[in-house]
């Protein structure tokens, strides 16, 4: 991943701050431990609701369920950074830069996971997602046959977010950036 494209996020953020806008990018601002882990909590939760949607049959809310799981194991990582987000096409280009630039280890599955394609061809679990809430379906047999590798997959997310989170190290934004 370029530094540009990470850039552009950066400075769209800046522009419309600038104008009094909300921005619809990436913001600089105070690495906050406590709200990555806040961040990590919620996406704990958040797996735990795909089980109480299964009990109940709601297997139209559980894409959206795993999507932010991983969604919120991603803003916890930005978090660590000292990076605000508002764009979720921002927050999974920061993540594809840091893990690119070795300054997170972190599997390129969940990044891809939380990334928009625009060509028709590709899917990502954003696509399941709108899919699911957005379509007139209340079952699913793709959702009940994915559900265990789903479950596996957020935990794993989880599991290598906390290492992030709970590490010692110092997350410095590259000055390449901003």
């Amino acid at each position: 991943m370029k530094s540009e494209e990470v850039n552009d996020c950066f400075a769209s953020a800046l522009k419309d701050e600038k104008k009094g806008k909300k921005h619809k990018g990436l913001l600089i601002a105070n690495p906050d431990d406590k709200k990555a882990e806040e961040y990590l909590s919620k996406a704990k939760r958040n797996l735990e609701l795909c089980d109480f949607y299964k009990e109940k049959g709601f297997d139209y809310k559980i894409p959206e369920e795993w999507f932010y799981t991983l969604y919120y194991c991603a803003l916890a990582i930005l978090s660590k950074f000292g990076i605000e987000s508002r764009s979720q096409k921002c927050t999974a280009t920061f993540l594809r830069y840091a893990k690119d630039n070795s300054l997170i280890d972190y599997d390129d599955d969940f990044i891809d996971r939380i990334t928009f394609h625009r060509d028709k061809g590709e899917r990502s679990d954003v696509d399941e997602r709108e899919t699911a809430r957005y379509g007139s379906s209340i079952k699913s047999e793709e959702v009940a046959s994915k559900y265990g590798h789903m479950t596996v997959t957020c935990k794993k997310a989880i599991s290598q977010c906390e290492e992030i989170v709970f590490s010692d190290k110092e997350f410095d934004l590259p000055k390449e950036l901003y």
